[in-house]
This record gives C-alpha cells, sequence and structure tokens, in this order.
C-alpha cells in the first residue's frame, strides 16, 4: 500500500485536518484555510473553478473583492504546503496535485474495496486490511466547517466507516472469533442504535457464543428504539434471526447447533444460475478490465451495463457477461441470478413480474408467497438482496423498462445487463455504464479460428482472412463455420471460403438494407444446408416450439421419432453450434437461429410438416400432463379428462417426485402452448393441471390458464368448457386471495352451465367449491349448507363425499360443533383409508386433532396430529405440516409449556407464509400472537394481530378477522388498557354476531366486563 515517504506531503482529512511532512503532521487551522484546502481535497487532480471556491468560503454574497481575497488565501496556502507547484490554475480552475497514496481517505477507500474483493475467500485477510483502514479514522472530517461539498463527503466516508465495520465483523464471524466480535459490535450498537445490520451482527456473534437469551435482549432492544424512534417495525433480516434463536436453529454459514438441539432447517437458497462457461472464449480483454474495474471502483453502485452497437447480433454479449460472471463469482458467495429476457426472439420478451418469479422462487420463496402485484415482486426482491453479494445477470433485454424492475437496490448486489439497445434510459436515471461491444478485431477473430481449426488456419492464413470477412467477425458465425470446417478435414479452407462467399453474395441479392444479420445468416444456411435431412427436421421444429428451451421428448413427440433419434439429432446440432445446452437434458438455441429455424418452418413447402408437428405436439402435452398427475394426484384420476391415446415415448413419470420435477420444467412451455396452441389443448390442460398450479403456488399461471379457457370456450360457444373453465377460475381466486365475491359469482353461473347440461358430478364439485368460498368469507352456515346439498347429490363418488365431508367438518368445528365435526371428519379419514388417499389422510388428520383438544381430548390429539405432520411432510402437502404444527403449539400452551409452544407457532407461520395461502396466513399469526402474549410479549403479539387483521380484511376472511380483535382485546386488557380492550371487543363481537360464531357469548361477557363507556363532555 502507497504512503507518502519522508519528504514528501500528506493530506490528512480522516480527523482533523493535518499536512504531513513525513512522519510529522501539521495541523491545518483557521476555517478559511480548512475549507479552502478541503474543497481542493474533495477533487484532487480536477479543476475547482474560482467561484466554486468562493462560494465554499464566503458564500453566494456577491463581493467585488472576493478575486483578490481567493487569490490572498491561494498564495498562503501555496506557502503552507511548502510547494507552490503544486497548487496550479488552468483553465478549468484551480487544480491541487494528489499522488496516490497522499490522501488519507484515499488509502481508507482502497484498503475497504480491497478487503470486500477478498473477504468471501480469505475472511481473515480481509478483517487485517479492515482494521488497517479503520486505523486511519481519527474523528468526523471537516468538523465545524458548513460547506455543503464537504458535508457530502464527510456523509460518504461515514457510511464507508460502518461499512466496513460491518464488515469487519462478518470476517470475524466467519473465523469462528464470536466471542472477541461481542464487545466491538456492542460499542457500535450503542452508537449507531438505529442500524439494524449492527444489531443483526451482534445477534449473531452472541447465539454463537451460546448466549440465546442476550440476542433475544438485542432483538428486544431494537425493536422497542425503531417503534419508539421512527414508528417501524424490524426488518426481514432481523425478525428471521429472532425466529431461529427462539427455534435454536443454526445461523450462519458456520452456525453451531442452537442450545435446543433441535435439527437444522433447510440451509438458505444460494442461487447459482450462471450458464456454462464459455469454452475457448477468445479476446475482450480491455472489455474484462473494464468491468473489473467498475467492480473495483469504490462506492460503485449502479449497474453494469453491456451492451452492442445497435443492430447487431451474434457479436458475444452474453459470452462476454457469462465469461466475466464465472471470473468474479467469487465475490459474491450470497449467489448468481441469471435469465434470459429473450428480448428479441421470435417470441414476446419475458415479463419483468415473470422474470422477478422466478428470481423469488430461487431465493427461497416458495410460490404461494409471491405477491401478486409487480411492484410487490420487486420490492420482495429488492428487501430479499438487501445486503446481499449477489451477482444478477440480465441476457438479452429489450428495454430499459423491462429490465428496470429487475435491478438490485443494495450496492452490495451488481447486475449486468446485455442488449442490441443502448438502453440509454437505464444510463440516465440509473446511472448504468454503458460498454459498447463491437464485433470481434481482426486479431482475436484469427486466435479464435486456429484455436477452432489449429494447423489448417496457421497454414492458410489467406484463407481464414476471408472466412473471418464471411463471417463479419461475429463470433457466433466464426464458431459455426469452424465446426463446417473440422466436418470436412481433407477439404483446404479457401474452397470453404469461396463457396460461403457465393451464398452471402446470393442473400444479398434479397438484402436491400445491408443489415449485419446476412452474414451470419449466410453462415447459418450453409451449415444448415450440410445437415442430413432428419437433423434438419428437428432443428426446424426449433422454429415451431412454444416456449424457449425443449428435451428430446418433446421433439421426438414432435418429429414422430423416438427420444434416441432426437438425442442424436440434438448432438449433432449442439456440436454444429446450431443449439446450446443450457442444462441436462434441456437445449436451446442462440435468438438468432430460432428466428432462422422459425423462417426455416414457415417456408410454405414444410406447410404439413409444421401443422403435424403442432398436432403431436398438443396430444404429446395432454399424454404426459394425464400421466404427470396420475402420479401426482391418482385419487382424483376419475374427475380429470381422459388424455388422448400416444403411440410415442412418454418421460419416466411414475412416482410423484418425477411427475413434479417434469410439471416443474416444462410449466412455461405448457403455458405458452396454450397462447398458440388449439383449444382443446388449453381446455385440456385447464381441466388437469388446477391441482399441480394450486399445490404449488403457481397462482399467476393458474389464474392464466383458466382465463384462456373460458375466452375459448365462449367463443366456441363451448357451455361444458365454459362451465369447467368458470369453477377452476373461480378455485385459482379462492385459493390466492383473490375477489371471493367474484369467485362466489364464477361458481354460481358454473352451477346454471352444469344443471342445463346435465351434469351431476360436476354440479356437485362445484357446490363443494362454492362452500369453500363461503367458508373462506367465514359464512359457515351457508358453507354447510353447500356441503350438504353436495352430498345429498351423491353423484361424485368417494372423493366428492370425503370432500365435502371433511369440508363440513371445519366448517362444524368453527361453529363450536365439535362432536358433530368429529363425527364428519372420522367419516371422512375412513374414506381415505380405503382408499389410499395418504394427502387427505394427513389433512383430515389434522383437523380431526384440533377437535380433540376443543374436546378436551389431549392425548388423542396429540397422537392425531404427529401422525398428521408425518403425513404431510411424506406427500408434500405444506399447508396441512403447518396447521399441524399449530395444533402441536396449542397443545404445549395448554401444558404450560410457553417456550416449546412458541417453538412450533413460529413454524407454522413461518411455512405458512411459504405456501401463501392467506386464511392459513391469518390463522398461523391469531396462534403465534397468543403465545406471543402467553409468553410475556404482549407488544409482539399485538403486532403479529395487527398484521392477521391486514391479512383477513385483504382477503375477506371474516372469521379470522374476529378471532385476531377478540386476540388484541385481551392483550389491550392485560396490559390495563381497558378503552382500546373495549374497542376491540366490540369489533370482535359485530364480527362474531353477524357470523354466529361460537366466540359471540364469551366476547360480549368480555366487553361487559371493561365497564360502562366512558362520559362524553
Amino acid at each position: 500500500m502507497e504512503t507518502p515517504m519522508d519528504g514528501t506531503v500528506g493530506f490528512a482529512v480522516l480527523g482533523p485536518m493535518e499536512i504531513r511532512r513525513g512522519e510529522t503532521g501539521e495541523a491545518v487551522t483557521g476555517r478559511l484555510r480548512r475549507t479552502l484546502l478541503g474543497v481542493l481535497l474533495a477533487r484532487p487532480g480536477g479543476g475547482v473553478p474560482a467561484d466554486t471556491l468562493s462560494d465554499a468560503l464566503w458564500g453566494e454574497r456577491p463581493d467585488e473583492r472576493a478575486a483578490a481575497r481567493l487569490q490572498l488565501h491561494i498564495h498562503r496556502l501555496r506557502a503552507f504546503l511548502g510547494d507552490p507547484d503544486r497548487l496550479a490554475f488552468g483553465v478549468d480552475g484551480y487544480r491541487l496535485r494528489v499522488a496516490p497514496g497522499e490522501l488519507d481517505a484515499d488509502r481508507f477507500e482502497t484498503l475497504i474495496a480491497e478487503a470486500l474483493r477478498v473477504r468471501a475467500r480469505e475472511p481473515g485477510r480481509a478483517a487485517v486490511l479492515l482494521r488497517e483502514a479503520l486505523e486511519l479514522w481519527r474523528g468526523v472530517p471537516f468538523a465545524g466547517l458548513e460547506v455543503p461539498l464537504l458535508d457530502d463527503w464527510a456523509h460518504r466516508l461515514g457510511e464507508r466507516r460502518l461499512t466496513a465495520y460491518e464488515a469487519l465483523y462478518e470476517a470475524e464471524l466467519a473465523c469462528g472469533n464470536e466471542t472477541a466480535a461481542v464487545d466491538g459490535l456492542s460499542a457500535l450498537v450503542r452508537e449507531h442504535p438505529l442500524r439494524e445490520r449492527l444489531h443483526a451482527l451482534l445477534m449473531t456473534a452472541l447465539y454463537r457464543a451460546g448466549r440465546p437469551a442476550d440476542a433475544l435482549a438485542v432483538y428486544r432492544t431494537a425493536r422497542e428504539r425503531l417503534v419508539a424512534e421512527l414508528g417501524l417495525e424490524p426488518g426481514p433480516e432481523l425478525r428471521a434471526l429472532e425466529r431461529s434463536v427462539l427455534a435454536g436453529e443454526p445461523i450462519g454459514r458456520a452456525a453451531r447447533p442452537g442450545p435446543s438441539g433441535a435439527p437444522a432447517p433447510p440451509v438458505p437458497r444460494t442461487p447459482a444460475q450462471l450458464p456454462a462457461d464459455v469454452t475457448r472464449f477468445t479476446g475482450r480483454e480491455a472489455e474484462l478490465a473494464e468491468l473489473d474495474a467498475l467492480l473495483a471502483r469504490p462506492g460503485n453502485s449502479g449497474p453494469v451495463l453491456v451492451t452492442a452497437v445497435a443492430g447487431t447480433a451474434g457479436v458475444g454479449k452474453t459470452a462476454l457477461a457469462v465469461r466475466w460472471a464465472h471470473r468474479v463469482r467469487d465475490r459474491f458467495p450470497d449467489g448468481q441470478l441469471y435469465v434470459d429476457l429473450h428480448g428479441y426472439g421470435p417470441d414476446r420478451p419475458v415479463a419483468p413480474e415473470d422474470a422477478l418469479a422466478g428470481f423469488l422462487r430461487a431465493l427461497g420463496v416458495d410460490g404461494g408467497s409471491i405477491p401478486p402485484e409487480p411492484a410487490e415482486r420487486a420490492a420482495r426482491y429488492r428487501t430479499l438482496l438487501d445486503g446481499r453479494r449477489v451477482l444478477v445477470v440480465l441476457d438479452n433485454a429489450h428495454s430499459a423498462e423491462q429490465v428496470r424492475p429487475l435491478l438490485p437496490g443494495s450496492p452490495t448486489a451488481c447486475a449486468v445487463i446485455t442488449s442490441r439497445d443502448a438502453l440509454a434510459g437505464l444510463v440516465a436515471r440509473e446511472g448504468a455504464h454503458r460498454l459498447t461491444l463491437d464485433r470481434l478485431p481482426p486479431a482475436d477473430a484469427r486466435s479464435l479460428l486456429r484455436q477452432l481449426l489449429g494447423a489448417r488456419a496457421t497454414a492458410a492464413p489467406a484463407a481464414v482472412d476471408a472466412l473471418i470477412e464471411r463471417c463479419a467477425r461475429l463470433p457466433l458465425a466464426l464458431r459455426i463455420t469452424a465446426e463446417l470446417a473440422r466436418s470436412q478435414p481433407s477439404r483446404p479452407l479457401a474452397d470453404l471460403a469461396a463457396e460461403l462467399a457465393d451464398r452471402h453474395e446470393a442473400l444479398e441479392l434479397l438484402d436491400l438494407d445491408g443489415d449485419p444479420y446476412t452474414a451470419v445468416r449466410a453462415v447459418f444456411s450453409w451449415s444448415y444446408q450440410r445437415l442430413d435431412p432428419g437433423v434438419a427436421r428437428v432443428f426446424r421444429l426449433f422454429g415451431v416450439l412454444p416456449g424457449h428451451d425443449t428435451d428430446a421428448h418433446t421433439l421426438a413427440a414432435m418429429a414422430g421419432t423416438g427420444p434416441r433419434s432426437a438425442r442424436h439429432a440434438l448432438e449433432t446440432l449442439l456440436r454444429a453450434h446450431l443449439v446450446d445446452r443450457i442444462a441436462p437434458g434441456r437445449y436451446q438455441p442462440h435468438d438468432l437461429l430460432r428466428a432462422y429455424a422459425a423462417e426455416l418452418a414457415a417456408d410454405p413447402g414444410h406447410t404439413a410438416e409444421r401443422a403435424t408437428a403442432l398436432t403431436r405436439l398438443s396430444r404429446y402435452y395432454r399424454a404426459a400432463s394425464a400421466a404427470a398427475l396420475d402420479a401426482v394426484a391418482p385419487y382424483e384420476k376419475a374427475r380429470r379428462p381422459a388424455a388422448p391415446a400416444w403411440d410415442g415415448e412418454l418421460p419416466a413419470l411414475a412416482s410423484p417426485e418425477a411427475a413434479r420435477r417434469w410439471l416443474d420444467t416444462e410449466r412455461a412451455g405448457l403455458l405458452e402452448a396454450t397462447r398458440h396452441g388449439p383449444p382443446e389443448l388449453t381446455r385440456f390442460l385447464s381441466d388437469t393441471l388446477w391441482r399441480y398450479l394450486e399445490t404449488g403456488g403457481y397462482h399467476d399461471d393458474s389464474v392464466t390458464l383458466h382465463e384462456r379457457a373460458l375466452v375459448l370456450a365462449r367463443e366456441s360457444g363451448d357451455r361444458l368448457a365454459e362451465a369447467n373453465a368458470l369453477r377452476q377460475l373461480s378455485t385459482a381466486l379462492n385459493r390466492s386471495g383473490g375477489d371471493l365475491h367474484r369467485a362466489i359469482a364464477l361458481l354460481r353461473q358454473a352451477l346454471v352451465r352444469y344443471e342445463e347440461l346435465g351434469e351431476p358430478e360436476l354440479r356437485d364439485a362445484s357446490l363443494v367449491n362454492l362452500g369453500n368460498a363461503y367458508a373462506s368469507l367465514g359464512d359457515h352456515f351457508e358453507a354447510l349448507r353447500q356441503y350438504r346439498l353436495a352430498q345429498e347429490g351423491g353423484a361424485g363418488g368417494w372423493v366428492l363425499h370425503r370432500a365435502a365431508l371433511c369440508n363440513s367438518g371445519i366448517s362444524l368445528q368453527l361453529l363450536g360443533r365439535y362432536e358433530e365435526a368429529a363425527q364428519a371428519m372420522r367419516t371422512a379419514l375412513a374414506l381415505c383409508q380405503e382408499h389410499g388417499d395418504r394427502t387427505n389422510e394427513g389433512n383430515i388428520l389434522s383437523g380431526l386433532a384440533e377437535v380433540s383438544l376443543q374436546l378436551g381430548e389431549e392425548d388423542r390429539a396429540y397422537e392425531e396430529a404427529r401422525r398428521a405432520l408425518g403425513l404431510a411432510r411424506e406427500t408434500g402437502y405444506r399447508l396441512v405440516e403447518s396447521h399441524a404444527l399449530r395444533v402441536l403449539g396449542q397443545l404445549h400452551e395448554r401444558r404450560a409449556e410457553p417456550e416449546r409452544a412458541l417453538h412450533h407457532h413460529i413454524r407454522a407461520e413461518a411455512i405458512a407464509r411459504e405456501v401463501g395461502d392467506p386464511g392459513l396466513i391469518a390463522s398461523a399469526l391469531n396462534s403465534l400472537a397468543g403465545a406471543r402474549a402467553v409468553a410475556g410479549h404482549p407488544r409482539q403479539a399485538l403486532r403479529e394481530y395487527a398484521e392477521s387483521i391486514a391479512v383477513a380484511v385483504g382477503s375477506d376472511h371474516r372469521d379470522l378477522l374476529a378471532r385476531a380483535h377478540a386476540g388484541i382485546a385481551e392483550v389491550h386488557a392485560g396490559l390495563g388498557d381497558r378503552v382500546s380492550a373495549r374497542a376491540h371487543w366490540r369489533q370482535a363481537l359485530t364480527h362474531c354476531e353477524a357470523l354466529g360464531l361460537p366466540e359471540t357469548d364469551r366476547v360480549r361477557e368480555r366487553l361487559a366486563q371493561c365497564g360502562p363507556e366512558p362520559a362524553t363532555a
């Protein structure tokens, strides 16, 4: 690290301002001299206009003598520096020469930047560098000077110091120095009580040092200060830490087992989505160095933009971004996110909200917890990235509007964007750095061909130059050309260059605009013409396929061949660089090649081939989806439409796990096929995929699919299809917390259609759905009426009978009719056990456990809840897992075990959020809040009850709203706040009376105990 040597001058601003000559420091005294030197140091090496200096010294008051006075002070400063030439005047103003290492603030920034660069790999070295940087700090810079320019600089330096402290203690914790970190962090927390990251680090250090009670005390203190001074609750990091401490879960990468000995939860997801690094990457050293410099620049918080010259494609933007991302991935230990935004392919670009949904899932958010609104998704995404060192690669962007919601908000993250567009709006508004990528320089193009062709290229330099010219120095075209040459080893390169020139000229006759795409298209045509007919056909199918990537089974289905033949064709296309392997078994062409394949497929000579491929794809998707759902939900097979006969080979879909993997992988393609494909495919997928989309939390996809099915049914006049789409859409709205009144209206329309069509089984299924919607509204009397009507219809078989009984039991329980509820649930349980429906067996056992608890049968309740929890985890039914944990928490409350109760309620609430069911979330929050109050945390209980009210109001769950108000009233009563308790008892009573809830009498009694209303003046 450079430092001033004896005989030179150094400048110190990290505290009282000093000039340092060798080992001796001399204070800079006087307000004017300190101001003048400070402003010049704020722009070292850059010109500072005289007016700027005068304003800093004397304000903006007009003064005829200002110029003369400034000259006097400049003269005095030169004399003080002892080197008149160091401070010179030029066309852009006064310029103070400051060599590297002479300004302590520069050394401070450099040390921190280097520490941040190495901390993931070498936390010990990072700690040494950070301590060296922090030792330079002697006090607040520019204290006592009221100069806006210096105030801004001082603020930035102060923030940088806090960042350094946070990074220092992160490094200490990574080295296992928890005990040593506690003292330093405690002092920092006292100095900066509103900085949540410091509280989080102190909690982590205390917990990992074996002091969980002290860690919880830190959380309580932090929350009290935040609420009192800012009116805000702690952020997600602190709340998550508190949950982990209470649950006894490990914290941090090197976390030790918690004091409770609880098993470790799943490790939070660290996404690693980068595509494979580019093989034989050549050149671009200047561009890579520029990106490195941007990343190393202190204080850089803007996204790094990689773009090409307007109109040029295939220039290597993605290759550059991916190569650089792999080079620096160790600097982003919290993960790397990648998305191809398909800005310029034949399909529509990826919508920002869809890209956000993918990122949120990659960051660990369950599908059901992804917010429905794009703005909420972007906010959740930025929150998850806050403070995390994550690299985000946004590839092939179409516009600034597409990219903007995907940019992280934290300076710890970095975004790299590639686009054919200049994205000027992103540069102007977000301060992105534009790196314009031109075609490969001739020397780099030659080097690439030499790497790919070896001695043949070295022996024929003229032919190599001709090939480079015909390929327009585009890496994509050069790689395809090289593969063609390698496939004909005995043919001279000069012959190949001549043939390519002929094809290029033929295409130029058809191209009047001189589009550079002509050059690369000529290479595509040249390569395509050499494919075997079967392989060429598979390539054309990429121009027909909906969606972006695919596998051998799908292409085999479209081509009418077997998967082995399709794999052979794909490997041939892969070797020819006409497709890329983006994941094991998944293939996708470059968007230019996809566009070329679409051109070929649209040729009139391939019309019949295209139609046949789409017909076969529709039949394949229907057959495979049916097989997958037969594995995931076999007990509902009779309710799903029959799949068409399929003469080809399907993927291995026999196990529920394999079926879910296939559905997850193909979901985007299936949904895209409904946008382009025949109506019968959309109707079939709407009637088949609903259960998978519902349990997976893919609410956006579910609503989109069913709305498409509804539109198509109405356009075709197919009343049965219309009724089915109405029923599925209403269920999707109910599950997602959408408009319940609209869901009920849709179901009533479906009922009318089923009655008209004479479809009693589907009518009865709609009655059960209608009962569920009323139950979500809290109207359990109407829900029971609908369930009874469904059972009286008797047309739905055992599955429908089980559903009506189970749901009736839940409504009876919520109305306080516990014996009836138990009878209904046990009858439904026997049906599940008779038919091997283990998924719903767990669901019913969980409901029975709650009923048994309310009947005072604690041992039975414990056994039922324990069995329900095991079945829920076996079948992946997260909703039931949350409910069973909540019942176990209530059991521990009954047994006066508040800490164990809290542990179960915290887990139940976390899973409820992952599932995303609003009723489940509100119920879990109510139970958790009640446990908090019992455990002696009334303020936190009030916060969770308030959140439950917000969820219940938003989703129209009125019974849960009533219970939340009753809970708040109890807490206020316990705190002696009778006025607030009375107000909430009154609101609870209003809802209880309207819904006929069993708590009505107790709530009325508690309201009366609060005494009469206070007299008003």
